[in-house]
């Protein structure tokens, strides 16, 4: 018996050629990012250079400063001035609780509620940035000024009591007290608190309401199981956005409050301006920014997320 020959195997299709992109297409990222790499390095890391220099430097203004790797200014700079630190820190703390108590409602009823007034209720949110952050904060003298209508009222509603026993106010006063800064801290920064965390409900589906309502959940444990966790970033963002300017102000300390509640930044602001100590001023600008930056750090690790808006 003759051997049958085998088929001839049949030919694997030829793969098409891969072309690779030319060089000049694998650079238009990095060309489109270089404008703003160099926007971040003229304006950004070259002044945190010289920054970071002349906080080790010693002199004065007269003689001229010298680069001595004094690193003690550091130290003296914190011991001496640390209950601004700690004024600043509380501060920018207390009114971000504020703007956060103040805002999710507000931010709430725009995402949900709102309808057809939501984009004129944004435009309200967004309507003190058509004025000057100056003149905003000089506005709270006159609504806090003492013998006017609000005093009046707090006084008549003993609310000043309350706030006098807690250290916020000194009797009838209110301006030049605690109070007064942290009523403009809030009140200049709450449209940062406002606008991330609507950002962030406007992007929950409302049909994991309706799922939720359909398994009995009452309207407060929607709340606290679906709503709330699911704005958790725009949380985050806008605590971020409110406490991290708000710990380095010093307008509404300079404007509304007393030597007794002068911020870091406006101890910042003397040392350059007035008393001329560069170094000092430089060397508490960094340990503003390290004690911001630990804290933050912290805070997103511990909010357990970082999708932020």
């Amino acid at each position: 018996m003759t051997a049958t020959a085998a088929p001839p195997e049949a030919e694997a299709p030829a793969e098409p050629p891969v072309h690779k992109p030319s060089l000049r297409r694998r650079l238009v990222p990095y060309w489109l990012l270089l404008p703003g790499i160099l926007w971040l390095l003229v304006f950004f890391v070259l002044p945190m250079i010289y920054q970071a220099s002349t906080s080790v430097q010693t002199g004065s203004l007269e003689e001229g400063f010298q680069v001595t790797w004094h690193f003690q200014t550091y130290w003296d700079a914190l011991t001496e001035y640390y209950p601004q630190f700690l004024r600043s820190l509380l501060y920018a703390g207390t009114a971000t609780v504020l703007c956060l108590l103040l805002g999710y409602p507000l931010a709430y009823l725009i995402a949900f509620k709102a309808a057809r007034w939501r984009n004129l209720l944004l435009v309200l949110v967004i309507a003190p940035f058509f004025t000057s952050f100056l003149i905003r904060t000089l506005a709270w003298k006159t609504i806090l000024a003492d013998g006017g209508p609000v005093v009046e009222v707090l006084n008549t509603l003993h609310v000043l009591d309350v706030t006098s026993w807690l250290g916020m106010t000194e009797g009838e006063r209110v301006l030049a007290t605690p109070l007064a800064v942290v009523c403009g801290l809030t009140y200049n920064f709450l449209p940062f608190m406002i606008l991330p965390l609507y950002t962030s409900l406007e992007r929950i589906d409302t049909r994991l309401h309706e799922a939720a309502g359909d398994l009995y959940a009452r309207p407060a444990t929607t709340f606290r199981k679906v709503t709330f966790p699911l704005s958790m970033p725009g949380v985050v963002s806008g605590t971020l956005l409110t406490f991290i300017p708000a710990s380095g102000d010093y307008v509404n300390a300079e404007l509304l409050g007393s030597t007794d509640t002068r911020m870091i930044g406006n101890v910042i602001q003397s040392q350059y301006l007035r008393i001329l100590d560069y170094p000092t001023a430089a060397a508490l600008s960094f340990i503003l920014m390290a004690i911001v930056l630990i804290m933050v750090t912290i805070y997103i690790r511990r909010a357990g997320t970082e999708d932020l808006v």
